[in-house]
């Protein structure tokens, strides 16, 4: 046998050896720390408080949007505050809530590509794990749900005018899929609970809408040519400007979303108006009615962006009694008078919106 004396000692020698090597590590490491914060500091010294202040406002211009997008939707619905039959509550429908009701409209949701783009995940859950959320609720409490849908499930459509029984033209892994198929699987989740849990559910497409209180740089067509045009700016046009769209004002979808929720309609229900123009010719319009002498700039196409779009409202005409009253220019005049005291509010709070640029494929710019 082997003393366990010596093994011993030469343990003991030998994990000194390597305690006195690592102290050495972490001593070089620590000095190479220290002069690499000093040179660090003396770059910054050198180079000024440009670059620290630039950091900083890179840092602060994404709050101070939200701050002022926080302010705008307060004042949304100011003119509600202390009415007896309404509660203001801030929630996430992420996240479960427990209330009482009797019907539940489900609009959350980003709806203008450049926001839902922002952040495709936090859309994904807003329409799947928010949904699910208000179709529990709607089962716990016996309620009705509306679901705003959106006329982006059928994707860039191959029928034209779209109704309520095409499938869709869908990329499911392109820079819109969280949303359209965020909104497709919100459909499939509404009528899985109808007939399984015998939730009653609404289900409304919504085509694109417009009119006062939308947010003056969300990046939808409407706000950014009206904004665009009041303060001068070239009217960006993405792609030739030949794709088509359909434009109803926001009083006549309130009135077609009680309608549908009120009524005896489970199945979807498109909501729009079918008076379909060109973007090119939408920006001629607004340029007419803002008096504006912008330019019209065409950009590179939007990826994914649909040609055609226009809905077939007769399913709704029939079963709801439901169609668009507001002349399209009545409803933009409107807009634009609002959009006019919005940009006075905003220059008084020295804060000057900019329309959000869509997603586009790369090519060259030339001007009309």
């Amino acid at each position: 046998m082997v003393s366990k004396g010596p093994v011993l000692r030469l343990l003991t020698a030998i994990n000194r050896r390597r305690m006195k090597l690592l102290m050495g590590i972490a001593f070089i490491a620590y000095v190479a720390s220290v002069w690499g914060n000093f040179v660090n500091m003396r770059s910054l010294q050198e180079n000024g408080d440009q670059k620290v202040e630039s950091k900083i406002e890179e840092a602060v211009a994404p709050l101070r949007e939200k701050i002022k997008d926080l302010e705008k939707r307060k004042r949304n619905v100011e003119h509600w505050i202390g009415h007896e039959n309404f509660e203001l509550i801030n929630h996430d429908v992420v996240e479960p809530l427990y209330i009482e009701v009797d019907q539940i409209y489900h609009l959350a949701s980003p709806a203008s590509p450049p926001n839902y783009m922002y952040n495709p995940i936090k859309t994904l859950k807003t329409n799947t794990i928010g949904t699910l959320n208000m179709l529990g609720l709607a089962k716990r409490v016996g309620a009705r749900l509306l679901l705003a849908s959106t006329s982006e499930v059928y994707g860039d459509p191959e029928v034209h005018p779209q109704n309520e029984d095409y499938w869709g033209h869908v990329n499911p892994i392109g820079p819109r899929a969280c949303y359209d198929e965020g909104k497709r699987v919100a459909e499939t989740m509404c009528y899985a609970y109808m007939k399984q849990e015998g939730v009653e559910v609404r289900v409304a497409r919504i085509f694109n809408t417009f009119g006062p209180r939308m947010h003056m740089n969300d990046g939808r067509v409407v706000s950014n040519f009206i904004l665009q045009a009041l303060q001068g700016e070239p009217l960006t046009v993405y792609g030739p400007g030949t794709q088509t769209r359909a434009f109803q004002y926001v009083s006549d979808l309130v009135n077609g979303l009680v309608a549908l929720m009120n009524s005896n309609v489970s199945s979807p229900v498109n909501l729009g108006n079918p008076e379909e123009h060109t973007i090119l010719e939408f920006a001629q319009l607004i340029k007419k009615l803002v008096g504006s002498g912008s330019e019209i700039q065409f950009l590179s196409e939007a990826q994914d962006d649909p040609q055609k779009r226009k809905p077939d409202i007769r399913k709704a005409k029939l079963l709801l009694g439901w169609e668009p009253v507001v002349p399209l220019e009545e409803g933009l005049n409107k807009a634009i008078h609002y959009f006019r005291k919005e940009l006075e509010y905003q220059a008084n709070n020295q804060y000057i919106p900019k329309p959000k640029p869509a997603r586009m494929k790369k090519g060259r710019t030339r001007h009309n």
